[in-house]
């Protein structure tokens, strides 16, 4: 079957004429929000989406606003053209309609004198070079953001303490420029589906929020687009994150319910790989805060750093043990 790339939208009144018209002819829209440089975990949220709604739009866009000025903005990896017959690859039927969403800068208001003064301040993902953060004194003149309070004050929060209202804002901003009936997350990043989920119930979007398992490698690894600047080394190393958590339910269905024990074993084997500790957490699923013996439902959370990569992984377990 022939494969044809996906419309490109990169104005966002475009954009919203666009999904304007959609329903217009009674069609319902969903949105899988990305940065770009997909992978098959990405693919399979896109596929999801399809099942769930009529038309679907994949936004792929690098949100400057999710990082501080010391972060990984400049070097996030991209490559749109991939990303785009990828993306064709994806269409099962001539019935499939998957538009991009590719703003070049969703902090930029062009305001005149004063925008000329700044350095680049790109975002997008094929848009243009992605080579400051909005984050940084004095901006693009943007200073509204979304917080979901209690949501992002642990686990990555507290390492990332700008990363959250970043998420919460653009994804805001993404849901009042596409608006979507339905919106797709991977649970690689728990707490970041958590707070979106939460930030949807308490100001009233009318967009339904779908959690997608995560997606991982033959070998368990979870899939990401920072594993592309892994040496081979250190991905095998980085193996022990998984393996850590499968260890750790398994011990936990055997009755093994002490969280302190559990993070115990995780740490060393994740250490004894060479890597380094950001944080290994058992929480509550709904609130994520911290238990100290396993009774109910709860995920495990890991960060950790092999070589100059951070890595996020998680386990769920749903039920008493």
């Amino acid at each position: 079957m022939e494969t044809r790339e996906p419309e490109v939208i990169r104005d966002k009144e475009a954009m919203r004429r666009w999904s304007r018209s959609m329903r217009s002819q009674g069609k319902t829209i969903g949105l899988v929000p990305t940065m770009g440089f997909l992978h098959d975990g990405h693919l399979s949220l896109v596929r999801q989406s399809l099942t769930l709604s009529d038309v679907t739009v994949v936004s792929i866009y690098v949100n400057p606003g999710q990082f501080s000025p010391t972060e990984d903005l400049s070097t996030y990896p991209s490559d749109f053209s991939g990303d785009l017959s990828k993306l064709a690859a994806v269409s099962s039927s001539n019935s499939d309609v998957i538009v991009v969403f590719n703003p070049r800068n969703l902090y930029d208001y062009n305001d005149g004198e004063r925008r000329k003064k700044k350095t680049n301040g790109g975002g997008g993902g094929g848009g243009g070079k992605v080579v400051v953060s909005c984050v940084e004194e004095g901006g693009l003149g943007h200073e509204t953001w979304v917080r979901v309070e209690r949501l992002e004050k642990g686990l990555c929060g507290k390492s990332r303490p700008v990363f959250f209202r970043g998420v919460a804002t653009i994804v805001t901003k993404l849901f009042n420029i596409v608006e979507p009936d339905v919106a797709m997350f991977g649970k690689k990043d728990y707490q970041q589906w958590r707070l979106i989920k939460r930030m949807v119930r308490d100001l009233d979007f009318g967009i339904e929020i779908v959690g997608s398992d995560i997606a991982r490698e033959k070998d368990g690894l979870a899939m990401s687009s920072r594993n592309v600047h892994l040496s081979g080394e250190e991905r095998q190393r980085a193996l022990s994150i998984s393996k850590s958590l499968a260890m750790a339910k398994a011990s936990a269905a055997q009755g093994k319910t002490g969280c302190k024990e559990l993070k115990d074993m995780i740490i060393s084997e994740i250490v004894g790989a060479a890597g380094r500790i950001d944080y290994v957490e058992i929480v509550d699923q709904e609130t994520l805060e911290g238990v100290e013996e396993i009774k109910s439902g709860i995920v495990i959370c890991v960060a950790a750093w092999f070589g100059t990569v951070r890595l996020i992984d998680n386990i769920e377990i749903n039920v008493a043990v």
